[in-house]
């Protein structure tokens, strides 16, 4: 066997299997033992340290135009930035189809940007909203065998498809083996609600949280699951936020339906309380669904420790406090004409580890699995998300004494403003790898643009 041609020394490598001490070694950008390591290659000392699976983010918005006609804040350079200071190394974004547009059109123009500014490894969710264009389902196929193995698609806004386009989407992926992720909060509930918040003259950012009265997301999951069931697709279900609709989701794969679920780090730490400041500051933290409260906030981690929520994503979407984003419609913007969105790029991992790590958390292995190889594998990502030979070495080195007090505006995103501002959290990510080179290092981005590899995906597994 070829010797390493780099060691870290000194760890404890978070494992599949365990906790194992000692030694790995890594060669030509993958993991090549773990446990013991020998050879005279470069070596990083881990000094004792956890090293965790690099992150693996399945759901951030990069580069890409809303349905309200904004592009988000982030570049690709600026979101691989971001990713890599807060210990992210592979990251799932959207080629989101506009109306008319064929789909591999979209997937084309979404590489190339890419192709060009991504420092970090990355695959994409193909956003459906338009299944009528010509040639769409022998483009479909033809880019899911390619590897872009995963439709997006929303039950609400103005890309929404209708029952009968889901059903149809969700028969095509089963019979090509793709993951559909679904959006899921009932339109017609979301636009009554906010009819009759605005004839009250409630139109502050927040009164957002009552547009999407939780009711929207419990009717819209169960339909969902009720489609998987009926169709045989495997089906994620983005973002639950809801109490009820863990539980929706709960039955429903006690029942076989090959459904999962994953939810976010604002949902798990903040409750729509942080909506309910002056003026249009409380914009900032506008999102949809929006927080929810406190009991739900312990009904999702519970959902995280029975299983049935099984991913922790971001749900990265940038958008500044300003003219370019949020406040785009003006000073006296009612909260339906602000974009929603929070950067979390930077923030998922260090927020995670800080409330798995302590003592009545679920611990390390827990961490590892919820934010890197539970997401790799049931997006079909093959070489991430796991500490193991033959696997990419993207790993990460965490000082878990380290505490830091967020500031107002130090992520590395475009963003301009930290939705944490003032969150404290032990533990941080000190050393970075990408498949054995570091991107960064004691606060030191190394990352360069063009760098990150495109991932073609593999079937993925509940």
């Amino acid at each position: 066997m070829d010797d390493p041609d780099l060691i870290l020394r000194n760890g404890r490598f978070v494992t599949p299997e365990g906790v194992v001490e000692g030694d790995l070694g890594v060669r030509a950008g993958r993991i090549a033992s773990v446990g013991v390591a020998a050879g005279t290659a470069p070596e990083v000392d881990a000094q004792g340290r956890w090293v965790m699976p690099g992150g693996v983010d399945v759901h951030a918005h990069v580069e890409q135009m809303s349905g309200m006609g904004l592009m988000n804040a982030d570049t690709w350079e600026s979101a691989s930035r971001s990713a890599a200071m807060g210990g992210t190394t592979t990251v799932v974004a959207f080629a989101a189809q506009a109306k008319g547009q064929g789909l591999a059109r979209t997937v084309d123009d979404y590489t190339a940007r890419a192709r060009r500014g991504a420092a970090i490894d990355h695959a994409f969710h193909m956003i459906v909203s338009d299944p009528a264009v010509a040639d769409f389902e022998a483009d479909l196929a033809r880019l899911v065998g390619q590897g872009h193995r995963s439709i997006k698609l929303f039950t609400t806004y103005n890309i929404r498809l209708d029952d009968g386009q889901i059903l149809r989407l969700m028969q095509l992926a089963r019979d090509l083996d793709a993951l559909v992720c679904v959006h899921a909060e009932t339109d017609a509930i979301l636009t009554e609600a906010k009819a009759r918040l605005l004839a009250q003259g409630r139109t502050a950012p927040r009164d957002h949280a009552a547009s999407h009265p939780p009711m929207a997301e419990v009717e819209a999951v169960a339909r969902m699951c009720r489609f998987a069931e009926y169709t045989g697709a495997r089906v994620m279900l983005f973002h639950i936020s809801t109490a009820e609709g863990a539980d929706v989701v709960r039955r429903a794969q006690a029942r076989g339906v090959p459904v999962m679920a994953e939810t976010c780090p604002h949902y798990l730490f903040m409750d729509e309380t942080v909506l309910d400041r002056p003026g249009l500051e409380g914009a900032k933290w506008m999102c949809s669904p929006p927080q929810r409260t406190p009991a739900d906030q312990a009904a999702l981690w519970a959902a995280l420790t029975d299983g049935t929520l099984s991913v922790v994503s971001s749900d990265h979407a940038p958008y500044r406090h300003d003219a370019s984003g949020k406040l785009s419609a003006g000073p006296q913007a009612r909260f339906d004409q602000i974009a929603n969105g929070l950067p979390g790029l930077e923030t998922r991992l260090p927020l995670m580890f800080d409330a798995m790590m302590r003592p009545d958390g679920l611990g390390p292995e827990a961490f590892a699995r919820l934010t890197a190889t539970a997401p790799a594998t049931a997006h079909g990502l093959p070489g991430k998300g796991a500490i193991a030979p033959g696997m990419d070495a993207d790993l990460v080195i965490w000082d878990a004494d380290r505490a830091v007090t967020y500031g107002a505006d130090d992520l590395h995103d475009n963003v301009g403003y930290n939705p944490w501002h003032g969150h404290r959290v032990t533990g941080w990510p000190v050393h970075v790898l990408l498949r054995g080179r570091t991107v960064m290092r004691d606060g030191v981005y190394h990352g360069a643009p063009g760098a990150g590899r495109w991932v073609s995906r593999i079937k993925g597994q509940s």
